[in-house]
């Protein structure tokens, strides 16, 4: 990015970024790490207690590897996705025991622990250890769509050349780069938002392709993607499954299931998916628990 346009984006970053705990200078890479995990299709508002409370509980990797998946999904809670729980625990023990209880600093080790795709490598090589890397997450994918490419919105996919892109416009000093990509999240979080970007709060607005263009694509409401519902979905069973294995002290009658969702096709086929996805284990007697 041109130094004008960087220098005006930290300059506002300095001012207006949230003050959020995984941000600060002290935290940890493993806090870092819990906080990429649980960012992951969540925001920040159900992320911030469901943080503090699991780094209060267990604030080494070593602490959560010694706990058993059951706990790593009670204290998920309600957060959603409760597979990253079951993910987060066993990174957690790959880094206990592959790597002395730290959590590592090379992208390649990275991209090898459980949970662990190209995005959260890359976020926490940079804003745990420093390094240079393009951070490509929703919010910084639709700001250099707008500001450089002129688009409403990215590809529905990150793409090759995004990447590339990304990657050119890293500041080069030392420790720069990763300000940069937090400052651009930011600025996609609180100004360049999906539906309504508010660009003359933007301080990059006048080096903005796709505000220069005239905003091309309508109004920002137009084509607004509808939510999916929730009520009477697959995921809401599986929810409502997954709170009575997590309330309870042990294995679970099947007849408690039962009262838990009254479709029994759509129960049994919630069930199957909750055993596939390592969050339910059959138990002898028809019963079920969470994993051990």
């Amino acid at each position: 990015m041109e130094d004008g346009r960087a220098a005006a984006l930290l300059r506002w970053y300095a001012s207006h970024a949230r003050d959020l705990p995984w941000r600060r200078p002290d935290v940890s890479p493993w806090a870092v790490l819990v906080s990429e995990i649980m960012l992951q299709q969540t925001p920040v508002s159900r992320v911030l207690p469901a943080y503090e409370a699991w780094l209060a509980r267990w604030p080494t990797p070593a602490e959560l590897a010694a706990a058993s998946p059951a706990d790593a999904v009670r204290q998920w809670g309600r957060l959603g996705y409760p597979r990253r729980a079951i993910r987060l625990h066993a990174a957690a023990q790959v880094i206990t025991e592959q790597h002395g209880g730290e959590v590592p600093d090379s992208l390649s080790a990275l991209l090898a622990l459980p949970g662990v795709g190209s995005y959260t490598a890359a976020a926490v090589a940079s804003f745990a250890f420093g390094q240079r890397h393009a951070v490509l997450d929703t919010n910084v994918r639709r700001v250099l769509a707008r500001l450089v490419r002129g688009s409403l919105r990215p590809p529905p996919s990150p793409t090759t050349m995004e990447v590339k892109l990304a990657e050119s416009l890293l500041p080069v000093e030392p420790g720069r780069a990763p300000r940069w990509s937090v400052a651009v999240m930011e600025l996609g979080a609180l100004i360049c938002t999906a539906e309504r970007p508010r660009c003359p709060e933007c301080p990059v607005v006048s080096a903005c392709a796709w505000h220069r263009a005239g905003q091309p694509d309508g109004d920002p409401d137009l084509g607004r993607r509808r939510s999916q519902g929730y009520e009477g979905t697959d995921r809401q069973c599986r929810g409502r499954l997954l709170a009575v294995l997590r309330d309870s002290g042990g294995p679970v009658p099947a007849v408690r299931l039962d009262a838990a969702w009254p479709d029994a096709d759509q129960r049994a086929r919630a069930l199957a998916s909750l055993v596939a996805d390592g969050l339910a284990e059959p138990q002898p007697g028809g019963r079920y628990a969470l994993p051990r």
